[in-house]
């Protein structure tokens, strides 16, 4: 047994009147990338200068006007991509970047040197507040805490004098925030902002983050709220967000925080970073455009961001990600293939509106298509062999048809181990059911008609070869063949479903014919094509009538 004992429980706020439960997101917050700090740290091997850039390209592309580059003052590689970036010119004029630096009045100093000449940027600086990282790591007093931010604060604000050329924004973060108390907290963050001086006009950043999640989702949006409604100048504050996915909560603590008063959030593509990851950015805007709204990042080529994040971090994404996964707009069961069939129907009566059972949103809004969604194995149904055959070649098969073909599709797919790709469900149908010409082979035939109800049929038919001649009647030309096929080969032929429609895919045929007919010995199924409508339909008679004989 695992020992459970040594965990305490993370105390909950005492917040009886808590706002944020009855709010709702109503827009996309600010974005800020920290693919290529947080992101970039966590990586077994780094990115170089070549796979940063490109990286940083995508981003922009993407739309994020918020990007951390780096912390130029911890290593040269950090410090020359900044130069790079500045010296070539490559920062959008609608593009702010940011850099992370501690309270250290070196490293801060490093800092500005690495902007020097930037048309704008925002300077993060951080210092640890937690209980446990005071206590045990740094052995400071709350006083001592809130120094070392006042003074990092003070300093920054005389380098950024010193490049007058530069729009400065200023953020600060409590590192470690979910550990500390939350009053303390409130009293660093005023301090600072004591320092900053904000305006309604010149706004600064106060960056909360889950640096290690401890609690429940909904714990860390009190924590949000508490701190909103004791911020001082909360009207000239961006209140960030910054989740790490200790307790894979990440998502949710970031939805919360923003109905609990939050303006920005910082996160990474795919929710790569140190330990469990940072919140999975792509993951929160996809959430909000399956909401309505816009996300204000564009995902509408989503495999080109996937192919960026392996190319560029080494690593994979997991066939079942939320969005951009391999397999999450694929269906295996039964009972969803058809109901994401029947939905897909239903969307033709309101195309302006995406409702279809299963799929949060529409696969081609993020540039995948519809062939994939419908995948056969042995758990499929019949809804979902008819999806692949409407969807891939134009096939509409009645309701009772698809039954019998979905036993025959799950029985391969169980033999092999393995899903059946939408040609091999075609192959399977052809050879199971189309145009089956042994033993009997529609040579020809001729309609007669005398005026009466009664409708007479002479077909030129051969059997195994030999060329035969066979006659009927009954009330139409269907019915007139099967008495024909009845009389001749001793068998029973009751039509029980018949149905046709035109075709497309695949062949010079026109028109294709699909037959349910009960005999002696059970229940049969055909399928016939042709130019002729009627002929199709002789020829998917003499289909079935081949099974049964067989």
């Amino acid at each position: 047994m695992m020992n459970y004992t040594k965990y305490r429980p993370y105390p909950p706020m005492n917040m009886p009147g808590r706002k944020w439960p009855d709010n709702v997101i109503k827009h996309a917050p600010i974005w800020c990338s920290v693919d290529l700090r947080d992101g970039n740290q966590a990586l077994e091997i780094p990115m170089n200068l070549e796979e940063k850039l490109g990286f940083f390209k995508f981003l922009v592309k993407t739309g994020f006007k918020e990007i951390e580059i780096g912390f130029p003052a911890a290593s040269d590689t950090e410090f020359e991509f900044a130069r790079y970036l500045i010296e070539n010119n490559l920062i959008p004029d609608d593009v702010t970047v940011q850099v992370l630096t501690q309270s250290r009045e070196h490293i801060i100093k490093k800092t500005f040197a690495a902007l020097k000449g930037v048309k704008r940027a925002i300077i993060h600086l951080y210092n640890s507040t937690s209980t446990l990282q005071r206590d045990v790591v740094f052995h400071n007093s709350k006083q001592a805490t809130i120094d070392l931010a006042v003074a990092g604060a003070k300093l920054i604000v005389e380098e950024a004098a010193k490049q007058p050329e530069t729009d400065f924004v200023f953020q600060y973060s409590p590192e470690s925030f979910t550990g500390t108390e939350m009053d303390f907290a409130v009293d660093i963050c005023n301090a600072v902002i004591d320092v900053w001086k904000p305006t309604p006009e010149n706004k600064i950043i106060i960056n909360l983050p889950s640096t290690v999640e401890m609690a429940t989702a909904n714990v860390y949006a009190d924590q949000i709220e508490y701190c909103c409604e004791h911020f001082k100048k909360r009207d000239s504050l961006l209140v960030s967000l910054h989740a790490h996915n200790d307790k894979g909560l990440a998502i949710a603590e970031t939805e919360l925080g923003l109905m609990a008063g939050a303006d920005r959030v910082e996160g990474t593509l795919f929710g790569n970073g140190e330990r469990t990851g940072n919140t999975d950015i792509m993951a929160v805007a996809m959430n909000i455009f399956a909401q309505g709204m816009d996300p204000m990042l564009d995902f509408s080529h989503i495999d080109d961001a996937v192919a960026m994040y392996e190319k560029s971090t080494r690593m994979t994404i997991h066939p079942r990600h939320p969005y951009a996964g391999a397999l999450v707009y694929t269906a295996f069961s039964g009972s969803h293939q058809d109901a994401i069939r029947k939905g897909m129907e239903a969307m033709k009566t309101h195309p302006d509106r995406w409702e279809v059972p299963y799929l949060a949103i529409d696969p081609k809004d993020v540039g995948r298509t519809y062939d994939p969604i419908v995948r056969i194995n042995s758990q499929s149904g019949k809804g979902g062999v008819a999806f692949v055959l409407e969807q891939n070649f134009g096939l509409y098969l009645p309701k009772a048809f698809q039954q019998d073909l979905s036993y025959v599709v799950t029985n391969v797919s169980d033999k092999k181990h393995s899903d059946i790709t939408p040609q091999e469900i075609l192959d399977i149908f052809k050879k199971e059911y189309m145009n089956i010409a042994n033993p009997v082979v529609l040579e020809g035939y001729k309609e007669i008609t005398d005026g009466s109800s009664k409708v007479g049929i002479e077909a030129d038919i051969s059997v195994n070869g030999k060329r035969e001649m066979i006659s009927g009647e009954g009330n139409g030309i269907i019915a007139a063949f099967c008495h024909a096929m009845e009389k001749h080969f001793n068998m029973r032929l009751e039509v029980v479903n018949y149905s046709e429609h035109s075709m497309e895919y695949g062949t010079k045929a026109r028109a294709i014919s699909y037959i349910q007919i009960s005999g002696k010995n059970g229940v049969y199924y055909g399928v016939g094509t042709s130019s002729n409508i009627i002929k199709s339909s002789l020829k998917a008679i003499v289909s079935t009538a081949n099974k049964m004989l067989a």
